[in-house]
């Protein structure tokens, strides 16, 4: 039996390993290519969109530094033979860049939505600072919510005596506040989000088609980008988060929660696609273009308040 469990744990390690380091190679210089577009396209004249970009890109780029950490604890066989400050720094920063991005995505859609639906309040919101101030407060939100998670591993009368492993093997004191704790996590930080996306989304799409100035095939790839982004959302981070819903119910972290860390962690390589076919930034028509001169829009979701009506 142990030597089965001992085969398991093995395959587990070598199967998350694998994909840290594959997220890595791949999502470090596409995010970076990203970034340097992105400071471009700031220092012009960025849409909100490309401000929310950013951060996300900001954001993949911070889990994608904590990777390295995690590829050691693979590597270990899951056991944390670094020290504990930096066991909690890599977590925060870990779990707290996921919880953006879904945040973020739930920006990027409103904002996508606003700018069909209401043109005109979308011309005033066009000012940098306000975007700013969003993407601020989602940065707190997060960094709030993991914050809680930061004092379990470190308040003196919960604190695991186990420092082998990071974030794992809690004790029954840590878990009858962790598991409430992550379920509201799922509720506030991807479900609400994620319902957001999806009125936002269907309402563009909807609105979109009831347009006939607009051309079939910019309707079309409108729609194909707003299925691909919830796609995303649904596939790389629902799976993780509804670890929460069950671990709640079951007392206990779910053992496949691992896994889905690695769909969080694939998305990093996803993001810079969904740039690519977002943002102005990659399809802009000026000089400093990183990718071609003269690109017609890709997205009809997202455009100048002028060409939305």
């Amino acid at each position: 039996m142990e030597s089965v469990e001992t085969l398991e744990s093995v395959v587990r390690s070598e199967v998350i390993l694998s994909v840290y380091i594959i997220s890595f190679l791949i999502g470090l210089p596409a995010n970076l290519l990203a970034l340097y577009a992105f400071s471009v396209k700031i220092h012009s004249r960025p849409l909100p969109t490309d401000i929310l970009l950013l951060n996300l890109t900001i954001s993949d780029l911070l889990f994608l530094i904590t990777l390295p950490l995690k590829m050691h604890e693979a590597a270990s066989g899951m056991k944390w033979h670094l020290s504990f400050v930096l066991c909690s720094i890599t977590s925060f920063t870990f779990f707290c860049t996921i919880y953006t991005s879904s945040l973020l995505l739930m920006a990027v859609s409103v904002v996508r939505y606003i700018g069909v639906a209401y043109p005109v309040t979308y011309h005033r919101l066009l000012k940098p600072v306000y975007t700013i101030v969003v993407s601020a407060a989602i940065w707190l939100i997060s960094a709030a919510h993991c914050i809680i998670t930061f004092i379990i591993e470190h308040h003196p009368s919960l604190a695991s005596k186990n420092s082998s492993f990071c974030y794992e093997n809690f004790s029954e004191k840590q878990l009858e506040i962790l598991l409430p704790v992550r379920l509201e996590f799922f509720f506030v930080l991807c479900f609400v989000p994620l319902l957001i996306c999806v009125f936002c989304y269907s309402r563009c799409i909807m609105i979109l088609y009831s347009r006939p100035r607009i051309s079939l095939m910019r309707k079309q790839k409108a729609t194909g980008m707003a299925l691909g982004t919830l796609a995303v959302f649904l596939i790389c981070m629902l799976p993780y988060n509804f670890s929460h819903v069950l671990g709640y119910f079951q007392g206990e972290s779910p053992t496949w929660r691992h896994y889905t860390l690695l769909l969080c962690t694939f998305n990093t390589c996803i993001d810079p696609v969904i740039f690519y076919f977002s943002s102005s930034s990659f399809r802009c028509t000026s000089k400093k273009s990183i990718f071609r001169k003269h690109v017609l829009t890709v997205s009809g979701i997202e455009r100048q308040p002028a060409s939305t009506g």
